[in-house]
Formats: structure tokens, C-alpha cells, sequence
């Protein structure tokens, strides 16, 4: 089997046209670069310098191995460079698997990932969150953002808290209640999300608890939908805090207290237990933390504990 040192003598040689000089080049006595040489030869059952000539002239097996020999370094020196810059953040690609809610999370952290490591190509793959934990052990995706704990097989940081919104259309009849309770709801028509969910299901099982109807007369396939539906005098909704703040702020929308449905919802960047993160992955980690030190709530970064254990360990006190 030929290796590169052999391959990198052997150049040495031809390119010095002289064992001596070769040898000074490496660091080498000449003995030792004759041996490796003869080594080489052995290996390969080929004569590739003329015995003859002392100017390390190459037969024609020696021609064509140097031609090889020159693409193989050569794909060393570039596999080097390439993880240099790997490692100095000035190649990679970040991969992350998201649903349409929490990918609005993520929308200010890459802002800010992408000025600190513009080299750095990003893919956010949308998956039900059902599935990211399954493209995480398939290696599809090196972190994902959910809203649920992970089984044992994963590492999880909780990153963000968000709340449960009730909203309505700024011209519909509730859009003047300074609060409401579930009971005010029995009767109103909801604007729902198709996709099931642990805070669907929750909000269900709550009105069931208070014996009140839940109408939910419409179901579309987006939040996005849902929102625009809602703030064209459509019903009312329950959505994620952070998917209507940008509504809330335009007046689009009106998000109105109800005291039986104050649901925090916590989410979570998850990556494999055994996971070796890139250095890519590493530097989005750095961003997650001065995200929760800069911003404070509801940005976090909390490292959970094992299943079982007691403690939580912050992941920006980690060094």
C-alpha cells in the first residue's frame, strides 16, 4: 500500500533531480530517502528513477506515478485548506429542522448568525414536528427546534418561552374586553389549524374540563392563513405568541387575556446525544447564548438534565 510520505519523498527526488538535495529538502539523511524510495519500488514492482543517471531521471513508470503523485498531494493540500477554513467559519452549511412556528424563532438568531459567519450557508428544512426527531438521527439535519422533550437519545437547550394568544379581528364584538374567561367562548366560531399538536390537543381537553362548546367550524393549513382570516373579521384563534406579534403591533389583531388558558410553551434546540457538532454548529451555539445574555426573557439558553436527574445547567455557563 503506498502512503503519502512515500508518494511525497518520491516527489521530492524528482523534482530535486538529486537523492541529496532531496534529502536536505525533508530533513532527511540520504540513506533514509533511498530507503523509502527502494520501499516504494518494492511496493509497486516497479524501477521508477534510472539507475544509470545520478540526476534522478525517471523511467516510465516513474513519469506516470508522478503524475499521479502530484494530484494526490495536491488533493491533501486542498482537503487541509478546505478544514482550515472550516474551522476558521469561512465554509460550511448550518442544517436545522424546523416547523412553520417555531421557524419564526429562528428568524433573528440566523439574522444575527449570518453577520457574525456570512460564509456559512444555512438550510432551514420545514418538518412536522413529529418527524425532526427521526431527521436527527438519520444525520438529515444537525439541529432542530421543537416544542416538546425529547427521549433519551438527544440533548436539548431550552431556548425560548413563549405564550398561548387568543385574537381576534380589531372590529369583532370581544376586540374591546380588557379579559375573558373560557365560558365568554361557547359561542364564538374558531379559526384553526389543520396540522395536530400537543397545544391544540391542550386546548381541547380544557374546554372539555369547563364543559364549554369549542366551534371549530374552520381549519386552514397555515398560520399565516389563519391569522389573515381572523383579522378580516373571520372568527377568532388561538395561536402562538410569537407567530401574531408582528399583528399585534400593527393593529392587525387583538390578543385578549382568557384566565383558564394562560399556556406557556417552552421551545427547544435538540441535537443528537452522540452528536460531534460542526464548528459551524458550535458557532451557532455562541449565538444561542448571547441571545439569552444580550435579550434576556423569553430568550433563554438552559441546558435540560438527563431524564431523572435533578439539575439544570445553564449552556452559557458552560466553557
Amino acid at each position: 500500500m503506498i502512503d503519502l510520505f512515500q508518494l511525497e519523498t518520491f516527489l521530492a527526488v524528482a523534482e530535486e533531480r538529486s537523492f541529496s538535495k532531496a534529502a536536505n529538502r525533508l530533513h532527511r539523511t540520504q540513506p533514509a530517502v533511498s530507503q523509502v524510495i527502494r520501499k516504494l519500488e518494492g511496493d509497486l514492482n516497479e524501477i521508477l528513477f534510472e539507475r544509470a543517471s545520478r540526476d534522478g531521471t525517471l523511467t516510465p513508470a516513474g513519469e506516470l506515478l508522478r503524475e499521479y503523485a502530484e494530484k494526490l498531494l495536491g488533493l491533501r493540500h486542498q482537503a487541509t485548506a478546505a478544514l482550515k477554513e472550516l474551522r476558521a467559519l469561512e465554509r460550511g452549511r448550518l442544517l436545522l429542522a424546523a416547523n412553520e412556528y417555531t421557524c419564526l424563532y429562528l428568524l433573528p438568531v440566523l439574522n444575527e448568525f449570518r453577520q457574525r459567519c456570512p460564509e456559512i450557508g444555512v438550510t432551514v428544512q420545514r418538518s412536522l414536528a413529529t418527524k425532526i426527531p427521526d431527521e436527527l438521527l438519520q444525520r438529515n439535519v444537525e439541529f432542530g427546534i421543537m416544542s416538546y422533550r425529547p427521549d433519551e437519545h438527544f440533548r436539548s437547550i431550552r431556548v425560548y418561552t413563549d405564550e398561548l394568544a387568543f385574537v381576534v379581528g380589531p372590529r369583532h364584538p370581544l376586540a374591546r374586553k380588557k379579559a375573558l374567561t373560557i365560558r365568554d367562548l361557547g359561542k364564538e366560531t374558531f379559526v384553526a389549524h389543520n396540522v395536530p399538536s400537543p397545544l391544540r390537543r391542550k386546548v381541547i381537553e380544557t374546554f372539555l374540563a369547563h364543559k364549554t362548546p369549542l366551534n371549530m367550524v374552520i381549519e386552514l393549513p397555515s398560520l399565516e392563513a389563519i391569522k389573515r382570516f381572523v383579522a378580516s373579521g373571520n372568527g377568532v384563534a388561538f395561536a402562538p405568541g410569537l407567530t401574531v406579534q408582528p399583528e399585534l403591533d400593527s393593529g392587525e389583531l387583538v390578543r385578549i387575556p382568557v384566565k383558564e388558558l394562560q399556556i406557556e410553551r417552552t421551545l427547544r434546540l435538540v441535537h443528537r446525544k452522540q452528536a460531534i457538532l460542526s464548528h459551524a454548529g458550535l458557532a451557532f451555539l455562541e449565538v444561542i447564548r448571547w441571545f439569552a445574555q444580550d435579550r434576556g426573557a423569553p430568550f433563554h439558553c438552559v441546558e435540560e438534565s438527563e431524564p431523572g436527574t435533578r439539575a439544570l445547567k445553564a449552556a452559557a455557563a458552560k466553557p
